[in-house]
């Protein structure tokens, strides 16, 4: 597996609205589930990830997903009706999306949601390497390629040219991680369903709250692989972890939220100020 990623990043943004006529895209919203929120490309992470993440006080850069379904196991839970695991609502948690100024395909900058960790200018992640760099995306697109579908550098290529996919053969240990085996996993189930009602119509509606993303990220955290068993000392100390923890992402996506709403032009180059000077960490650039 080969991918050619400078100026990309499609892996790591929402860039439906640059293709609004490629019927392939916003693949995430067709099949049995369907996620509650209107965000592409969600990457992931494992119960160890969401604590490792927890650890590096990095709590804003987690999001909860859960999702519709037409047909399979459901409950309702504060009138909506989600997926569930043995009547327990079941949930991803994964990497947050905000609005940030890019220029991906050598298109014109545009406020496009994207990854926490994306540095808008060398399109490139602030964690990459790092030991908390998620497995989700270290090995993309080698489950896509195992599961023979189609990846985010091919639905590229289809729309704005060029070679993404260099290299299209899975690796030798590419282990996408389903069914019951991703149970406490990467596949969580909350053990209250009316703990999360009002927490769910929010997720709905688009307008979560830290609070919320804090009592899915709490029990992600408390999470046994191949269990639906939840640790409630250890839920508890990763919600309040969550609560309580302070990053260069809290400050950097305010002020990303409140240049949109402002109408400030997309520029990239404002990440210098917005991200890299509240402590993000730098991206080494496509030279050499």
């Amino acid at each position: 597996m080969e991918v050619n990623c400078e100026g990309c990043a499609g892996c790591c943004l929402d860039w439906r609205s640059l293709a609004p006529d490629d019927g392939a895209h916003g693949h995430e919203r067709r099949g049995r589930y369907r996620p509650l929120d209107d965000v592409d490309n969600l990457a992931p992470l494992s119960s160890d990830e969401v604590r490792a993440f927890l650890d590096a006080g990095y709590a804003a850069a987690m999001v909860a997903r859960l999702f519709r379904i037409d047909d399979g196991p459901s409950v309702s839970v504060g009138g909506v009706e989600v997926a569930a695991v043995r009547g327990r609502p079941a949930f991803l948690v994964g990497l947050r999306k905000i609005p940030k100024p890019v220029a991906p395909f050598d298109a014109d900058p545009a406020w496009l949601p994207s990854c926490v960790f994306l540095d808008p200018e060398t399109l490139q992640c602030r964690i990459h390497g790092d030991g908390i760099y998620p497995e989700t995306c270290a090995t993309y697109p080698g489950d896509n390629l195992a599961l023979d579908a189609e990846t985010e550098c091919e639905r590229v290529e289809r729309v704005h040219g060029g070679e993404r996919l260099v290299d299209g053969d899975p690796p030798a240990d590419a282990e996408p991680v389903i069914g019951p085996g991703a149970i406490g996993a990467r596949v969580f189930a909350h053990p209250d369903a009316d703990r999360i009602a009002e927490a769910v119509e929010r997720l709905a509606a688009g307008d979560a709250t830290r609070a919320d993303h804090a009592e899915f990220v709490g029990v992600a955290a408390a999470s046994t692989p191949g269990r639906l068993s939840v640790d409630d000392g250890r839920y508890e100390r990763a919600r309040d972890r969550a609560l309580e923890a302070e990053s260069w992402i809290d400050g950097a996506t305010a002020e990303w939220v409140d240049r949109v709403a402002s109408g400030e032009p997309a520029d990239p180059t404002t990440a210098e100020n917005v991200e890299a000077d509240r402590g993000a960490p730098e991206t080494p650039g496509w030279e050499g």
